[in-house]
């Protein structure tokens, strides 16, 4: 048998070749087959790890090794101060994404019960972490993928939120008529001949990545329809590409909306636009 210590000491060296967090990813993957939390692996590191466990530990290591996302070995991924379930029928929720929950919270920061639709919902993250410091706002939380609506509805439920509406839909599609307060969105933004394609990513749903040769198709279709759906002064925002930040306020602009403009991610990156209707 092997100690905590040395395991993890030749994991974190065998994940540096597919992962940028080596450690970190080491640690979650044994805390996991232990049923332990990250702080007892240094509390306890001389304690030798059963054969069972170890053997568990190994496969969950080779699947990483293939470039498997770490969210989906683990089955959940934490986003804002939610814990969420994860499967290989929602998009794995990003760090950065947290920004259009920010923003999105800055615009209706002096509105009561604001009505907010979520289009493309995935996990239920951008919905439910509005909804963690919103109570009082009216949520309709809507996607394509009837699967990803049951991982949404699954994340709601265990994180026992009741404001919350779940609706199949082709974007606005099923949607009935109704004006909003407030429109978010994270929809697939990618073009689909892009290299990073054949990444990690390759391993999450492709409809909630890829958009078309340009990688507008979704946010093209989006605001062709937003007006009709949008109160007066209600915002749009859209999370999109690094390399869209000039595009997507364009669109907006020639959609109908007022004040669009890109907003950079604490990296520097264009991360998302917003658009208001008058």
């Amino acid at each position: 048998m092997t100690s905590i210590q040395s395991l993890l000491k030749t994991t974190r060296q065998q994940l540096a070749t597919v992962s940028d967090s080596p450690q970190l990813d080491a640690e979650l993957l044994l805390s996991h087959c232990l049923h332990k939390e990250r702080s007892y692996l240094y509390a306890w590191g001389e304690t030798e790890v059963e054969q069972a466990v170890q053997q568990q530990f190994n496969q969950l290591v080779e699947k990483r090794l293939s470039d498997y996302p770490i969210a989906y070995i683990l089955g959940h991924k934490a986003f804002w101060s939610l814990d969420l379930i994860v499967t290989e029928a929602v998009l794995i929720p990003r760090p950065e994404t947290e920004l259009l929950v920010e923003t999105a919270l800055e615009t209706i920061q002096t509105s009561k019960a604001p009505k907010i639709l979520d289009l493309g919902t995935g996990s239920g993250a951008i919905a439910l972490a509005i909804a963690s410091e919103r109570p009082d706002a009216i949520i309709t939380a809507s996607d394509y993928s009837n699967k990803a609506l049951a991982i949404a509805q699954q994340n709601a439920k265990k994180n026992n939120f009741h404001n919350i509406s779940f609706i199949q839909s082709d974007w606005f599609g099923q949607i009935p008529p109704q004006e909003f307060d407030l429109i978010v969105s994270n929809p697939p933004y990618i073009p689909s001949q892009d290299p990073h394609l054949k990444q990690g990513i390759r391993h999450e749903p492709l409809q909630a990545l890829v958009s078309g040769e340009t990688g507008l198709e979704a946010i093209n279709n989006i605001l062709n329809s937003a007006l009709h759906y949008m109160h007066h002064r209600a915002w749009i925002l859209i999370e999109h590409g690094y390399n869209q930040g000039d595009a997507v306020p364009l669109l907006m602009t020639e959609a109908g909306l007022q004040h669009s403009h890109c907003i950079k991610d604490y990296n520097k990156n264009n991360r998302l636009s917003m658009g208001r209707k008058g």
